[in-house]
C-alpha cells in the first residue's frame, strides 16, 4: 500500500511555490515507519534538502533544511539559510514564515537549530514533542508557552530545488516580507479620509505590460494567478474599453482601498491607440468604467455616459507611465512628445506621476537582500537614470517590476517587488493627497 502525506493540494501547493515551484517527494512518515530519530535518519541521510513538517490537531509547524540531514552528532557550524514556517489547517495562502541563519544538529535523538548558542526550534522524535523559542514561535502566529505534542512526522525530499544558498537566501527572506508588505497594504488607508479609494491609471505603449501589472498585483493578493484583464500577444492593443479594476483581498474577501485603471495603448501615430484628448477626462474622473475608446474622437461632455461633476474620489490620483525596459532606447521622438503632452495634463491636475519599467530578467538581481531598495546594478541605473533625462520624472519616481506572464504557479520574489512598487505609488499618492488645500479636501466629503 502506497505511503500518502496528510498535507493538502493547496498546502502543498503553497509550500512548492515557497520554494520555486519544486517537487516534493515523502521520505518518512512516523506513524508508518517509526517516531525515532534511527527510522527518520536512516531514510533521510543524504537525501539533499528536505522540509520536515509537524502535524497537530489545528496547524502545522515545519523547517526546511538546505543540503543533507545532518549525521548523529555532527552539526553545521556554518549558519544555513532554513526557515520554519506554519500555517492553520485549510488556510495555507496565509503561511507565516520565519528565517532561520542557523547551526543545526542532531544529538540525543533530537533535531536543533541553534542562533547565537540559543536553542530556536527542537523536534524530539521519540517523545514526538516540539519546542520553540518564544521569539520565533511569535514570528510563526502559534505562541506556544511550552513543549507541544504532534500527531505526526512527515520528511520530504526537495526536488528541483536551485542549488544556490544565495537564492535560498533571497527566497526566504523575499517570503518574510512578502507577508510584511500584504498586512501593511490590507491595512492601507488614503491620508484624505473621504476619499476611500486610490485609483491609480497605468499608461504606455501597445505591449508593454499595463493589463499584465492589473493581473499581476491582483495574483499576489488572491494567492493565485488570474486573468482578469485581457492580455494581448501581439503590437495590437487589446484594450478597447477603460477598465477600472478592484482588487479582492484573497484572506477574507473584502475589497482592497486601490484600484487599477486600464486603457488602450498609446501610439506615436494619431488616429492609432488611445485619443490624447480623453486624457484629460478620464484624470478627472469624468470617464465611466466599460467606455469604448475611438482612436478618432475624444470623448465629449454631451455624451449620455460621461460624469459631469466628478468628485475628487472620482479622479486619477496616480498616472504610472508603463515601459518596456527593453525597449527604452527604441522610443522614438514622436512617442516622448506624447508622453510629455500627457505629463503636462497631469501636472495641471495635481496627480502624482511614477514609471514602471517593465520585463526585467531577473527579479533576484534587482531587489537586496533586506528587500527594502533596488540594487544597483549597471544595466538597470543606466535605463532608470536614460529614461528620467528622457520624460523629465525623478529617479525615485521610477520603479522596476516583473509582471507574471506564462508561469502558472506564483514566486515569492516576484510578489515582493509588485507589492513594493504598488506601496511606492500608494505612498506618493498619499504625500499629495496630505499637501491638498484643506477645502478641497472638505468639498472631496461633501460630494
Amino acid at each position: 500500500m502506497a505511503v500518502t502525506t496528510r498535507l493538502t493540494w493547496n498546502e502543498e501547493k503553497s509550500l512548492q511555490k515557497l520554494l520555486g515551484n519544486v517537487s516534493l517527494r515523502l521520505l518518512h512518515k512516523s506513524s508508518v515507519h517509526g517516531h525515532t530519530s534511527f527510522s527518520l535518519l536512516d531514510r533521510c541521510q543524504l537525501q539533499g534538502s528536505t522540509i520536515t513538517i509537524l502535524y497537530f490537531y489545528d496547524k502545522i509547524i515545519g523547517v526546511f533544511i538546505p543540503g543533507h540531514y545532518p549525521a548523529p552528532g555532527i552539526e553545521f557550524r556554518e549558519p544555513i539559510p532554513s526557515f520554519c514556517f506554519s500555517f492553520q489547517r485549510n488556510k495555507a495562502t496565509e503561511m507565516a514564515i520565519a528565517v532561520l541563519e542557523a547551526e543545526v544538529k542532531i544529538a540525543s535523538g533530537q533535531l536543533t537549530f541553534c542562533s547565537f548558542d540559543q536553542e530556536m526550534f527542537c523536534i524530539d522524535s521519540s517523545k514526538t514533542k516540539l519546542s520553540i523559542h518564544p521569539s520565533l514561535s511569535s514570528e510563526l502566529g502559534v505562541h506556544i508557552s511550552s513543549d507541544l505534542t504532534y500527531l505526526e512526522n512527515e520528511v520530504f525530499r526537495v526536488e528541483g530545488i536551485k542549488d544556490d544558498t544565495t537564492y535560498m537566501r533571497k527566497v526566504t527572506r523575499a517570503s518574510k516580507q512578502r507577508n510584511r508588505l500584504l498586512a501593511e497594504l490590507r491595512a492601507f488607508k488614503p491620508k484624505v479620509d473621504l476619499i476611500s479609494e486610490i485609483c491609480i491609471l497605468l499608461l504606455g505603449p501597445v505591449g508593454s505590460g499595463k493589463s499584465s501589472f492589473i493581473n499581476s498585483v491582483k495574483s499576489v493578493f488572491q494567492g493565485r494567478l488570474t486573468r482578469q484583464a485581457i492580455v494581448g500577444s501581439d503590437d495590437t492593443s487589446i484594450t478597447e474599453q477603460y477598465r477600472i479594476y478592484s482588487v479582492k483581498d484573497g484572506k477574507d474577501g473584502k475589497y482592497l482601498p486601490f484600484m487599477l485603471c486600464d486603457s488602450m495603448g498609446l501610439h506615436e501615430e494619431e488616429g492609432v491607440g488611445l485619443c490624447v484628448d480623453d486624457i484629460p477626462h478620464i484624470l478627472k474622473g469624468c470617464v465611466p468604467d466599460r467606455y469604448e475608446f475611438s482612436p478618432h474622437k475624444s470623448i465629449t461632455p454631451d455624451h449620455p455616459v460621461f460624469i459631469a461633476s466628478p468628485s475628487l474620489k472620482d479622479k486619477i490620483h496616480c498616472v504610472a507611465y508603463v515601459l518596456d525596459i527593453n525597449s527604452i532606447s527604441s522610443i522614438t521622438s514622436k512617442e516622448v512628445a506624447k508622453f510629455k503632452e500627457v505629463q503636462k495634463e497631469v501636472l495641471n491636475c495635481g496627480t502624482a506621476l511614477v514609471v514602471l519599467l517593465t520585463k526585467i530578467d531577473k527579479c533576484s538581481e534587482i531587489l537586496q537582500d533586506n528587500f527594502l531598495n533596488m540594487n544597483n546594478s549597471m544595466t538597470s541605473q543606466n535605463q532608470i537614470i536614460k529614461v528620467s533625462k528622457m520624460l523629465d520624472i525623478p529617479i525615485y519616481n521610477i520603479f522596476m517590476v516583473e509582471n507574471y506572464a506564462s508561469e502558472l504557479e506564483l514566486d515569492p520574489l516576484k510578489d515582493t517587488l509588485i507589492l513594493f512598487v504598488l506601496r511606492q505609488m500608494l505612498r506618493i499618492v498619499d504625500d499629495i493627497l496630505e499637501d491638498l488645500p484643506l477645502e478641497t479636501g472638505r468639498k472631496a466629503g461633501r460630494k
